[in-house]
């Protein structure tokens, strides 16, 4: 086997390369898994602690890799990620010599009993699982001092363009990706987890529908709005790991509804010309006296590209209500109903089980676990855990009406909108309260360097659509190549 230099020097074209372009040259013989995941793991060891995004990598990858290219030789590949190495948001159980934490010293020694679902998709489709993620720890749900990207665990993720937010709290999967450490990863989404980190780190990011892929196996925080997505460099790549997250899976109920995905051909979906005649609502009232000015001209930068491709910009149009009106009042409920019942179930040699136990490590370790506190576990914990109280009824019922009826329904309506098209992660709480789908996409820098990205919000199960949307973008404007050109700088 070749020396890390060598590795560096021959395939040196992976950087940046789409997984098309890396499957057909494994296809092509030019490059295996092996070698692949060998080249990753360099990556890794030299680039990642530039943002301290990985937290550690999978001690069976190299093997997987050669098992799958011995496969790929005898029977062919099983999909476009044959071979492809992945990287997990440190919230995804993983059933291997992988630990699953959160980011959490409580849990720094836990190894789940199981993959997670999603896990097992990317498996079956043939991905190499390389390594676990840094991530704002108890998914940026321990404090509200808390910095985005910080934990215990693995300290501070940082954004590979400078000294910007790195966005939380899939920070480090979003981070990984935009430096080439992987070919892609997966975040999770409670409220903006995939979209804010992936709009900071200039990458493309896909908040799902929640009911598309399942959450059994992943560290939770909300049963209503928890979502697993692909955090990826091209909208292309989004919507092949998008494909191999779906399915069915009896203990994530409402996963039947990926169903209404079956039919669907994904890379046939992304059209240059898929824009036109689209009806894209603007609802400025939202970020307009939020939004930095450079940042805004960027937003407007977009929209004007968004119209040169055929879409009917709805400027200044009324959601009705403010993101402000959601409150956190779901969430707090929902996180210690969640939370405790995922580790009760955990393997008995698992000493924490229930958020009593991970504030009382925190108490016991405070010079390691509580430099931003632990304020907001603490609040959580003074809920029941049986979600039968009146203020969390309440919460959910109107949060479910302004986001779902209202803002995202009854508004868009009266205008007659397809889509909402927001800078950054603004809007996120509307489709996170009422499970609907977003997506992010590059589209350009600050001046000093910050990325910048322009999200497309829809209704239900309208991936499809967003996907081919964000790619005739995407396509127009190539602003990842920006972003990369001044990353090498």
């Amino acid at each position: 086997m070749e020396d890390s230099q060598s590795i560096r020097t021959r395939f040196k074209w992976v950087i940046e390369a789409a997984i098309p372009a890396i499957q057909q040259a494994m296809e092509e013989g030019e490059i295996t898994s092996e070698e692949l995941v060998l080249f990753y793991m360099d990556r890794i060891s030299i680039k990642g602690q530039l943002t301290n995004a990985v937290l550690e990598i999978n001690p069976h990858a190299l093997q997987i890799a050669q098992a799958l290219d011995f496969e790929r030789k005898k029977s062919g590949k099983r999909s476009m990620l044959h071979g492809i190495p992945i990287l997990l948001k440190d919230n995804i159980d993983t059933g291997d010599a992988m630990h699953t934490s959160a980011g959490s010293l409580a849990l720094e020694k836990h190894y789940a009993s199981d993959d997670a679902f999603l896990v097992k998709q990317l498996r079956k489709a043939g991905a190499v699982i390389l390594g676990k993620t840094n991530m704002t720890e108890w998914a940026n749900f321990m404090s509200d001092e808390m910095p985005n990207g910080w934990s215990s665990r693995g300290g501070q993720v940082l954004n590979p363009f400078g000294k910007f937010e790195v966005g939380g709290s899939s920070s480090g999967s979003a981070a990984a990706v935009s430096t080439n450490l992987a070919a892609a990863s997966i975040g999770t989404e409670t409220t903006g987890s995939i979209i804010h980190p992936s709009a900071q780190n200039g990458v493309v990011g896909l908040k799902p529908t929640v009911g598309a892929i399942s959450r059994s196996g992943i560290i939770p925080l909300s049963v209503t709005q928890d979502t697993a997505g692909p955090m990826t460099r091209t909208v292309t790549d989004a919507a092949l790991v998008f494909q191999a997250l779906l399915g069915h899976d009896p203990d994530d109920p409402i996963t039947i509804t990926s169903q209404n995905y079956s039919s669907t051909e994904w890379l046939s979906c992304l059209k240059k010309d898929a824009l036109k005649g689209v009806r894209i609502g603007v609802a400025s009232s939202i970020f307009r006296n939020e939004v930095p000015e450079e940042q805004m001209r960027l937003f407007k930068n977009s929209l004007n590209v968004l119209e040169d491709l055929g879409a009917k910009i709805m400027s200044d149009i009324d959601l009705g209500t403010t993101e402000d009106d959601l409150g956190y009042n779901v969430l707090l409920h929902e996180c210690k109903a969640a939370l405790n019942h995922y580790l009760g179930k955990t393997a008995e040699a698992n000493s924490i089980r229930s958020i009593d136990d991970i504030i009382r490590f925190n108490n016991n370790h405070s010079e390691e676990t509580l430099r931003y506190g632990q304020n907001l576990l603490e609040k959580i914990n003074h809920r029941s855990g049986t979600l039968s109280e009146h203020p969390y009824i309440e919460a959910l019922l109107r949060n479910q009406h302004l986001a779902k009826k209202v803002a995202l329904g009854k508004a868009l309506e009266q205008n007659g909108v397809d889509i909402l098209a927001f800078p950054q992660d603004y809007g996120c709480s509307f489709e996170a309260a009422a499970g609907f789908p977003s997506i992010t996409v590059p589209a350009g820098m600050t001046d000093e360097g910050e990325p910048f990205g322009l999200t497309f919000a829809g209704p239900a199960y309208s991936e499809p659509s967003l996907l081919s949307f964000a790619y005739a973008f995407e396509q127009q404007t190539q602003a990842r190549s920006e972003l990369t050109a001044a990353q090498k700088k």
